[in-house]
């Protein structure tokens, strides 16, 4: 699957859109459960592969595409297993249909012909034309671990646990930490997984547009950014398309037409300038396929929105590719030495991959009438990992050759508890799979896992040691030191930063050379200001971490004029928090009415998670006589309840009425806050006061506190602001502040 794949020349190309469903119960009409059907016998089965007197080594018709592109890949591949296969599938699927009205066949069919042509290995495909028989069909995972061994049935079972992920409107935190875990376990199972969804999304016209809409966020949000962390791009790039087209039409439209009538120019500077790049590693006698690939629909949409009006040279870039390492870099000198390269535009992802396993040479070249082009240089096995990511690496379980030493076969064997060593896993999926173990709560597990998702570059910093670490874009040496030491970087007093003395929230860069200076007391401790200068989930929990387990160590440091007692500094803390703002922001004074089971105490509703009637709520008494109330889901609940405070019971009084804080997230649009606040309004709510944080990453963060007539109509208010086009989540508050 190119590139090219996913740029239509037709208008039809991309309506002809995704079906989620991947069950006979979603598709077509919904049929009985075979409740008497008898069980199913394999060999049965396997006798009747071919009919009349047919061959063994003859293979249905209905697999040639797949074989075909399986054969390119692995000219020596056994193909038995294949067809074995989809005689089970065939026959377990027979008579259930597609929504569409194809027999439903035609989707593991699909699936693995998606997954053949990016190079998968046998094993893999084999799980493919089986992904849907254990959830859809009377075959059992016995059975298919008896036909054709541990490590399809392994796969099987993942995907088939991933198939009862049900997304819904807002993906719930723990099914996608079991997704990573299982993902973690064997790559090969999100494989087929992300080959699914893009033969979905490719049919998905059949299904309502709300439906439509809703499988795409989903696909957009999650999907395609593993995809991009397993490098898939072959898949990445069309699933992108295709969420685009479904929710974003115009600006699609606006794409294609763009493409449309740069195809009709009479001229094509970007197939000149690869004829000039031709000539000159003609004349340099080293051997190359120069090739041009033409940009995406997202790519393109990008490029015009930071460029303006584009050039025939941003309409694509040209590829060369050759069979060493070696003459990558002797096609980068040769074209910078008979070019004009724009120096600017240089990236080695040879010397320091990308962590996705990408690797190539970026750069630039630049014409006298200003058309400039990129260049890509790799090796062809470089393009293929480039394509297909992990798919292209084939077996990584597969046994150790005999000229490994034994040592390292174990890299290659399931682990007693059936966990898996991937010795071709990506660094960042072994960090996730490291620090989603340690996060406190699916929430913070979710929220973290969207935050490092959103990090679509990473940076690579040497160490004093003579090692490396690999960062996300951003990340301070806060993020080096827990990389480095894990919860030891407690004790880290500062660092150097190429030679030279620097703050722990010094921002690194690619190629940094950063040495963690480490502080010898044992009773060393993080600072909460940390948590603002770290970026990586790792830094991030282990901080949170230490912090819960350390109340007394959560509060400002005390100035100059304090005594610096605690207690004193939470008692004026909690009489500050409990005075109504001179600005009227202060949520308490309108709120709903707590009562609390303490005469004459104070009441006030923590900030840091809202509560409105009907959130079951509790109570903890503070110093200067002030009652706080809490959600009993709010994380300050749990380390109160740690330092020993009893609780305090409270209760909601009859008024309705409440104050609330939301947090919308939405994808950057034109008039998209005159949109949420419409459909605010129209809810009868008033806003008493709104922030939007500047865009990141084409994403903006909008916090709204709100004053419901009626704490009941807030799930209808969340509903309605959800419905604005490119909001894609609406949650309470959960303010990172100290709780008294």
């Amino acid at each position: 699957m190119s590139a090219e794949a996913t740029n239509p020349a037709s208008p039809g190309a991309v309506t002809s859109s995704p079906e989620l469903a991947a069950s006979p119960e979603q598709d077509g009409p919904p049929s009985p459960r075979r409740r008497t059907r008898p069980r199913i016998d394999l060999r049965r089965l396997g006798r009747a592969a071919f009919l009349g007197s047919a061959t063994r080594d003859r293979l249905p018709d209905a697999i040639g595409h797949v074989v075909e592109a399986h054969r390119a890949h692995h000219p020596d591949a056994d193909l038995e297993p294949l067809r074995r296969a989809y005689v089970l599938a065939e026959s377990s699927h027979r008579g259930q249909m597609r929504k569409s009205g194809e027999p439903y066949i035609t989707h593991p069919l699909a699936v693995t012909l998606i997954l053949a042509e990016l190079g998968a290995e046998t094993t893999t495909l084999t799980a493919s034309l089986l992904h849907d028989t254990v959830e859809d069909t009377d075959v059992t995972l016995d059975q298919v671990g008896e036909e054709f061994g541990a490590e399809v049935r392994y796969i099987v079972d993942g995907v088939t646990k991933l198939e009862k992920v049900d997304y819904g409107t807002a993906a719930e935190p723990e099914t996608f930490r079991k997704m990573l875990v299982a993902t973690g376990n064997d790559v090969r199972v999100m494989s087929i997984k992300l080959a699914d969804r893009l033969h979905n999304m490719r049919t998905l016209g059949v299904m309502r547009p709300e439906k439509q809409e809703r499988i795409a966020k989903v696909t957009r949000d999650v999907l395609i950014p593993l995809a991009e962390r397993l490098g898939v791009q072959a898949l990445k790039t069309e699933l992108e398309d295709l969420v685009f087209a479904i929710l974003h039409p115009e600006e699609y439209q606006h794409t294609r037409e763009l493409i449309v009538d740069n195809a009709s120019r009479a001229d094509d500077p970007l197939a000149e300038i690869a004829d000039e790049v031709r000539g000159v590693l003609r004349d340099s006698g080293i051997q190359a396929e120069v090739l041009i690939r033409p940009r995406h629909f997202v790519s393109l949409h990008r490029a015009s929105r930071k460029r303006g009006r584009l050039r025939g040279s941003d309409f694509g870039r040209v590829l060369v590719l050759v069979n060493e390492d070696a003459d990558c870099y002797g096609v980068l000198g040769e074209l910078h030495t008979c070019m004009t390269p724009v120096v600017s535009e240089f990236k080695d992802f040879i010397a320091v991959p990308k962590f996705n396993l990408y690797q190539s040479l970026h750069t630039a070249v630049a014409r006298a009438d200003g058309q400039v082009a990129e260049v890509l240089i790799r090796t062809h096995q470089m393009h293929k990992a480039a394509e297909a990511g992990v798919i292209a690496l084939g077996n990584p379980y597969a046994p150790p050759s005999e000229e490994q030493s034994d040592g390292d076969s174990d890299k290659a064997r399931a682990e007693p508890d059936g966990e898996r060593i991937d010795p071709t896993r990506p660094g960042w999926l072994s960090r996730l799979l490291d620090w989603q173990e340690a996060a406190p709560d699916p929430d913070t597990f979710w929220s973290t896992l969207r935050e490092d998702l959103a990090q679509d570059r990473e940076i690579t910093v040497f160490r004093a040691d003579g090692g490396s670490l690999g960062l996300p874009e951003g990340a301070s040496c806060v993020d080096a030191a827990y990389a480095q030491y894990g919860e030891d970087a407690h004790a880290c007093i500062g660092a150097r930063v190429n030679g030279r003395l620097a703050t722990l929230s010094t921002v690194l860069r690619d190629g940094d050379t950063v040495q963690l200076l480490m502080g010898q007391d044992p009773a060393s401790e993080p600072s909460r200001q940390w948590l603002e200068h770290a970026h990586t989930p790792v830094a991030r929990i282990a901080i949170q971490r230490w912090l819960a387990a350390h109340p007394t160590h959560d509060d400002p440091v005390p100035g100059p004029d304090s005594s610096g007692d605690p207690s004193e500094a939470e008692a004026a803390r909690a009489a500050a928090e409990a005075r109504p703002a001179q600005d009227g922001s202060d949520a308490s004074p309108a709120a709903a009415t707590a009562v609390v089971d303490q005469p004459g105490a104070t009441v006030r509703l923590a900030g840091c998670c809202t509560p409105v009637p009907p959130d079951e709520v509790t109570g903890f008494a503070v110093r200067g006589g002030v009652v706080t109330v809490h959600r009993v889901e709010c994380t300050g609940v749990a380390r109160m309840k740690s330092t020993g405070r009893a609780e305090v019971g409270v209760h909601w009084g009859d008024t309705t009425e409440a104050r609330v804080t939301l947090v919308a997230e939405s994808f950057g649009r034109p008039h998209l806050l005159a949109d949420l606040t419409e459909a605010i309004a129209l809810e009868g709510v008033a806003i008493v006061s709104a922030t939007v944080e500047p865009p990141s990453q084409q994403r903006v963060r909008h916090t709204y506190t709100l004053q419901l007539p009626d704490a009941a109509h807030l799930p209808a208010l969340m509903r309605a602001m959800r419905n604005v086009p490119g909001v894609y989540d609406v949650s309470r508050a959960q303010h990172h502040v100290a709780v008294p």
